[in-house]
């Protein structure tokens, strides 16, 4: 049997079935039904069973799925990996431990955790994603991860090399911070006890430093010893970009506590390196002393370039930010405030009736302790007498004077004005927030380089090392898909909203746009780096297998989603 469509010159075609038959030595057919008025779908139906196919009650009964495995956010991540050459830059060869160490690398943008958890996300009994499958190392346990970082942490200095190669160059502005972050554990020598920029106070740390170029992008990170002074960083990341990178000629930026008046001295200088950084407070207050730095200066503008005989050869750039004003005194009062709480506490302990507070050592001592706790014991006068008395007032003077100064830095520099004006000196030291916004990734956001779990000092390294990679791929994500995250796609619109260097920054009007209305302009919703790599997470590559006997199974992508269509289209990979 079989089906037939005869056509109908003014009517649809008739759908007939059909067999056929011999006769007389001749074949010949009959009709056996008219199936016109049946559902195109049915007629097909009967034409597959005709043909020795498999009836099914549902297209649910037709296949079945082995497996669904997150997809999306792995392409996105690998593909944009391999686009920017950092799996050639490991080894040109491929090898287990190069896809190991990409593995690690791509995992740590997706899901940073354990190594002994990223092994089993990686497995084919357990895999959170497609990772292992892509890179073929579903097989791997945390030693083979650990072999992996020992294999990485020896081409660290050859990788640094050529990642300086590609975003720094004789003249480049570079970008270089400190930071710690606490240690778990207590038998890594790196780990010390140093001043902890978490508020962990008493917990081992370690202490890394990070050199990127003018954009924010990361070149290279060097960790040290948790008790390391920040200027004992400088004369490391000299020697490095040096001899290692081969740069005679650049300018460093860094903060007033990394770049100070000695560094300068012992390893900037003679090194001829140009330098960007800011005076201390007791400087500017020096400088304001002694009449280098007026006042009346910021009477109509926010920056003035200013001269002093104890800075010989160098630029002073002096800016005076109000909202920054605004914020010292709104938190200096605070403070002042707080502390009067608690001397006042001092002071009712000396009149109370029962059992008061007489002894003027011991109402020195608990009055020191609440002057100290707040560090503005200086804005106060405190008088204890013999009797057991206790009086305390503001010194107003020593308040007027620092208010005075609310607002105010003073950039240094050795930088020529020909070379750099004074707004682009301002500009290049606000740049040090790109380093800023590294370490927030690095510590909190994204990457959570803690805790750190290793013991052993060549595995520090080789994880910090792997979380600066990481992070160097993640910039280049978060520039490309920057019109679908709230992060601002539009900088020179932004910054051409500034009156000048010295203000604020503020967003452009397409970001402002797109955080009011949560879309895009294509109508396509917003998302942050975080939320983004979720979707493209629903975007799943799926073991497929029809249920016929001995039937192949398949993989098969998921239709992407107009907005994850875009994400990769902006990435320039395919998913």
């Amino acid at each position: 049997m079989y089906i037939e469509r005869v056509p109908n010159r003014n009517s649809p075609p008739a759908v007939l079935l059909r067999e056929s038959y011999r006769e007389g030595g001749k074949v010949r057919k009959r009709t056996l039904a008219n199936l016109s008025k049946w559902p195109d779908e049915l007629v097909e139906g009967l034409r597959i069973l005709l043909k020795g196919g498999v009836a099914l009650p549902s297209m649910d009964d037709a296949f079945e799925i082995l497996r669904s495995r997150p997809h999306g956010h792995v392409a996105a991540v690998l593909g944009t990996l391999r686009a920017l050459g950092l799996e050639k830059l490991l080894d040109r060869r491929p090898s287990r431990e190069r896809a190991l160490a990409v593995a690690m690398i791509v995992a740590r943008v997706l899901d940073p955790r354990s190594k002994l958890a990223t092994a089993r996300s990686l497995g084919g009994e357990t895999m959170s994603h497609t990772l292992g499958g892509e890179l073929g190392v579903e097989d791997a346990d945390a030693d083979e991860l650990y072999r992996a970082m020992d294999w990485l942490l020896r081409r660290r200095d050859r990788i640094e090399r050529h990642l300086a190669g590609r975003r720094l160059a004789d003249g480049s502005l570079v970008l270089c911070d400190v930071t710690s972050t606490y240690f778990e554990g207590r038998k890594c020598p790196l780990a010390r006890r140093g001043y902890s920029r978490d508020g962990k106070r008493g917990k081992l740390q370690i202490v890394f430093a990070l050199l990127c170029d003018g954009e924010g992008c990361p070149v290279a990170v060097e960790v040290f010893e948790g008790n390391t002074a920040d200027p004992g960083v400088v004369g490391a990341q000299v020697a490095k970009l040096r001899e290692r990178f081969s740069l005679s000629r650049i300018v460093l930026v860094g903060d007033r506590g990394l770049i100070t008046g000695a560094r300068i001295r012992e390893e900037l200088r003679p090194a001829g390196l140009g330098w960007i950084t800011a005076l201390r407070a007791d400087a500017i207050r020096k400088l304001a002393g002694g009449g280098d730095l007026q006042l009346s200066l910021f009477d109509e503008r926010n920056l003035a370039e200013i001269e002093s005989p104890d800075y010989p050869g160098e630029r002073l750039v002096a800016c005076r930010n109000p909202l920054l004003a605004a914020e010292r005194a709104r938190k200096r009062e605070e403070l002042l405030e707080a502390t009067e709480r608690e001397l006042e506490k001092v002071a009712a302990a000396t009149r109370r009736e029962r059992s008061p507070l007489t002894d003027p050592e011991k109402i020195a001592v608990r009055a020191d302790r609440a002057l100290r706790s707040r560090k503005v014991g200086k804005h106060f006068d405190t008088e204890v007498a013999g009797d057991g008395r206790f009086a305390y007032a503001r010194n107003e003077e020593r308040i007027a004077a620092e208010a005075a100064l609310d607002g105010i830095y003073v950039i240094r520099t050795n930088v020529p004005a020909d070379e750099l004006p004074a707004g682009d000196v301002v500009r290049s030291y606000k740049s040090l927030s790109r380093v800023e916004r590294a370490f927030r990734s690095f510590k909190s956001v994204d990457l959570k380089v803690r805790p750190v779990h290793h013991r052993l000092e060549g595995r520090v390294r080789a994880h910090v090392f792997l979380c600066m990679l990481a992070y160097y791929v993640e910039w280049h994500m978060r520039r490309a898909l920057a019109p679908l995250l709230f992060d601002d796609d539009d900088p020179d619109a932004a910054e051409a909203q500034r009156a000048s260097p010295v203000a604020p920054a503020r967003p452009s009007p397409a970001a402002r746009a797109k955080a009011a209305r949560k879309r895009t302009p294509e109508g396509l919703p917003v998302h942050s780096f975080r939320t983004l790599l979720a979707d493209l997470a629903t975007l799943t590559k799926n073991r497929v297998r029809p249920v016929a006997p001995g039937a192949p199974a398949a993989d098969i992508l998921a239709r992407p989603t107009p907005l994850q269509a875009e994400a990769f289209r902006l990435l320039g990979v395919k998913p």
